[in-house]
Order: structure tokens, then C-alpha cells, then sequence
């Protein structure tokens, strides 16, 4: 069982998609990189791409495109400037040349050298072959599979073996909750606490809390950019950004000038209790209208379901507790992304994979999970919230109208965030001796499930709402 940290389940990007942007962009970088350790970096004379299956079907409403220039031209989804996003791909389209990982000059037309092939390889439903043409005419090739999450893997994975070895040295590896759980009882510990001493084998404690706030700090940005932004999102659907209005109608007129005083300025608002659903639909809201931007999000764990996690958070940090700190915030984090990475090692994060409910099923039982342990759960607790909000989610198919990460997705993060809450509130009133479903019941089932799935629920948009509303409806 390969090592998986809190940060391979939480990062940072460029929206709208973790499989379909966030992926191949990595995938372009880790191409570059072989070439580079192969000494055939500077005898690349052109560059050609081909997108398979689910990656060709909606990649260009998931601007799998322009992910795939922006990585080939050396740019990083975690820094780039988002305002640079639009400039960089016109110029290489109008220009029809690349700076190719931003050394060497190369010609480049988008529209005949990314190749969209609607057949699926047999791997996974997510791949791409890069080719280089060298200076001896002699092709270069090499195929990269976006597995969910913008996690990117080779087919021979390679990196298995070294990764199995990072999961030896891991004081308390789980490959399953019922192992998690004899973890926290043998040791007397929290999720959280286990999940630490994990990450303590990875990083300094120092590391740990600059990448734990540098992600909070995006998933508060986010949220504030969402809500502070008006008009309608690109793409052709002309959707209105909804959070902005949902933000005027429920913030009082408390001063504030950045994400942090506006969090505080929050805090401070006195929420009646109808109102609290509405400040967490519009925290939710406020990040996929981000992501449908192209704008900066953490993937948790992908970027079409980056709203629930932030969006619960928000609601104990808002609703819950006014006294809460990093240290909460941190125990969210951690135990959100450990209960992702069980779903990723027993089922999958990804929508080609298992439709909507490998997206937002996932990331409402990561925010559950992590919920309750804020909320004072035990590690049954936690577990068995997570396994509440998955139930409740399988089944959910993937089915973007026009391949563009706008609807459904938007509003699933909305109800995936509030069925998160509902989830915390009912395992922590429960016994979970009494539990009739055990969370690894819950993660076969799922994937059971995404393999008996129709190929047109996940993420292809040949089926569901996807069929059911023709764009002129829009």
C-alpha cells in the first residue's frame, strides 16, 4: 500500500478540475523532467499530445488545453498569477510557438498538436501520450494517466516500490478504518494525533504548520474572492455567480480589508438559525465559482468538490466555536485528509472512475469525519460520520452540462457540505456499536458501485443532466 500524506489529498491548483486540469498540467512537468534526466531535453525540435477517453470528452470545458500549455511552458499551478493564465495561452495560440518549460523556443499549434482522441486507453479513463520529435527525427513518447485528485501515475508505476517504502516508515499505517481505529485504541490517540506522528515522518513540525496554513490561507482566499466577486462565470453557460448576492444579503457592515478581517468581521455577526445554512451554502458556492474561473483552490480532494471541506470549517469556525484557532483548524485538516486517502486506497477520488460520488461523496465524509472530532467525537464517531455521508451520496453520477465544471457541480458542494454537517450532528447523538454499516463497508460498496456504474455517469457527459439539458436551455 503506497504512502499517502495529508498534502498529496490537500493541494493547491488552478481550477476547474483536479483529473482534467490539475493532472495533466503535472503530468506536462513530469514529462519535461524525464526528458530532462534522459539528456533529450534540448534535442525536442516539436511536441505533440494526444487526450484520451474522459480527458478528451470534457477537456476542453475542464481546459485540459491550456493546462497542458501552461505545464509544457514551466509554469507552477501553486504560484502562477491566475491573471497570467489568459495571457500566457493567447500568446502561444496567436504566436503559435511555446517557451518550452520557459528555455528554449518551439513551434506549437494548440489546435493540431493537442490531439483530442475520444477512445479510452485501457488503464485508466484519464490518459494522455506526450511525443518529442528530436533533432534525429527519432519520436520520444510517453503516456501519463490523471488519476483523481491530480494525482498522475505511468502505468508501470514506477514510483510504487519507493512509495510503499515511504508507507513502511510511517509509525501507524492504515490501509482501512477498522486498522485506523485499533491504531487510536492501542496508542489512546485521536485521528488527528496518529495522522500527525505520520506526517512527523515525512516533515518537521515546523513544515507541517507552513503547509497546513499556506492551505488554509488558499481555502480562505478562495472563499473571500468567491464572495466578493459579481457577474457570470466563462464558459458559455452564462451562470451567475450566486455567492456575491448571497454574501451583500447575509454580512453585516462590519469593516474589514482582507481575508482574515472579514473572517473575523464574520465572527462576530450575530447568524440567526435559518441563516446558517445560507452561510454555508454560500461559503461552498463562493469556491466552485473560483474554481469554474480557472482561479486557485485546494483540491480536497479534487478541485470539482474544493468547496465542502472550506465550507464546513467555515461553519465551526463561524457557528461552533468564535475561541477556535490553528490547532483547529489543523486537526481538520489532518483527519479530513486521512479519511480521503482511505477512500482513495479502498475505492478512488475520481470521477471518471466513479462518477460524482468519488468527488463529492468523498469530500462530504472527509468534512464529517473531521467535524466531529472538532466537535469532540471518538474515533468511532469520526468514522462512522464519514461512512453516514458517503451512504447518502452513492450512486451520485458524474454529469457537467457542457463538459464545464458549472452544473450540477456548483450547487454539489453546497448540499455535499450540508449533508456533512447533518452527518457529524447524527453520529455524535449515536452509539456506534449500534452502527448496522461500517465505514470500510461503506468504501467497498462505493467502489462496487463505480464498477457497475454506466461509463456515461462519469465524467464523459453523455448521459444525465448532461443529455437531459440541451445548452440552448442555458
Amino acid at each position: 500500500m503506497e504512502s499517502i500524506s495529508t498534502f498529496d489529498m490537500l493541494k493547491i491548483g488552478v481550477g476547474p478540475s483536479s483529473s482534467h486540469t490539475l493532472g495533466p498540467w503535472r503530468a506536462a512537468e513530469k514529462w519535461i523532467k524525464e526528458l530532462e534526466a534522459a539528456q533529450l531535453f534540448d534535442d525536442v525540435t516539436r511536441i505533440k499530445i494526444y487526450i484520451y477517453g474522459s480527458l478528451s470528452l470534457t477537456g476542453k470545458g475542464h481546459a485540459t488545453d491550456y493546462a497542458i500549455m501552461l505545464g509544457l511552458s514551466g509554469q507552477d499551478p501553486e504560484y502562477i498569477p491566475i491573471e497570467n493564465i489568459g495571457l500566457i495561452v493567447s500568446r502561444i495560440k496567436e504566436e503559435k510557438q511555446l517557451e518550452f518549460n520557459g528555455k528554449k523556443t518551439i513551434p506549437f499549434n494548440p489546435e493540431e498538436d493537442i490531439v483530442f482522441k475520444r477512445e479510452f486507453l485501457p488503464f485508466h479513463a484519464n490518459g494522455m501520450m506526450f511525443e518529442a520529435t528530436l533533432n534525429s527525427g527519432k519520436k520520444k513518447k510517453a503516456t501519463f494517466y490523471s488519476i483523481g485528485g491530480g494525482f498522475v501515475v505511468k502505468e508501470e508505476r514506477k514510483r510504487a516500490k519507493k512509495n510503499i517504502e515511504l508507507f513502511k516508515t510511517f509509525p501507524y499505517p492504515a490501509t482501512s478504518g477498522l486498522e485506523l481505529l485499533a491504531l487510536c485504541e492501542l496508542e489512546n490517540k485521536s485521528i488527528a494525533d496518529i495522522v500527525l506522528e505520520n506526517e512527523r515522518s515525512l516533515r518537521t513540525d515546523q513544515e507541517i504548520d507552513r503547509e497546513l496554513h499556506r492551505i488554509w490561507d488558499t481555502m480562505l482566499e478562495c472563499m473571500y474572492t468567491g464572495c466578493h466577486t459579481e457577474g457570470t462565470l466563462p464558459g458559455g453557460l452564462h451562470v451567475r455567480r450566486r455567492a456575491f448576492d448571497m454574501h451583500q444579503k447575509l454580512k453585516e457592515n462590519n469593516p474589514y480589508e482582507n481575508p482574515e478581517q472579514w473572517l473575523a468581521s464574520i465572527r462576530k455577526t450575530e447568524v440567526k438559525f435559518r441563516q446558517i445554512l445560507q452561510w454555508v451554502s454560500c461559503f461552498a458556492l463562493a469556491v466552485n465559482e473560483v474554481n469554474a474561473s480557472l482561479g486557485r483552490v485546494v483540491t480536497a480532494p479534487t478541485n470539482g468538490s474544493a468547496g465542502v471541506i472550506p465550507a464546513v470549517l467555515m461553519y465551526y469556525l463561524v457557528i461552533e466555536n468564535h475561541d477556535a484557532n490553528f490547532e483547529h483548524i489543523k486537526k481538520f485538516l489532518l483527519t479530513s485528509g486521512e479519511i480521503g486517502s482511505l477512500f482513495k486506497k479502498g475505492a478512488t477520488i475520481s470521477a471518471a472512475m466513479g462518477g460524482c460520488q468519488a468527488e463529492i461523496g468523498v469530500s462530504s465524509a472527509m468534512a464529517a469525519g473531521a467535524l466531529t472530532e472538532l466537535l469532540g467525537g471518538s474515533p468511532e464517531q469520526v468514522l462512522m460520520a464519514a461512512e453516514i455521508a458517503m451512504e447518502h451520496h452513492l450512486g451520485l453520477t458524474c454529469d457537467p452540462i457542457g463538459g464545464l465544471v458549472q452544473i450540477p457541480c456548483i450547487e454539489r458542494n453546497s448540499m455535499g457540505a450540508i449533508k456533512a454537517i447533518n452527518a457529524a450532528e447524527l453520529a455524535l447523538g449515536s452509539d456506534p456499536k449500534d452502527a448496522k454499516v461500517p465505514f470500510d463497508k461503506v468504501v467497498k460498496t462505493m467502489w462496487e458501485t463505480a464498477k457497475d456504474m454506466s461509463s456515461k455517469y462519469k465524467e464523459t457527459s453523455e448521459g444525465g443532466l448532461a443529455v437531459g439539458v440541451f445548452l440552448s436551455d442555458c
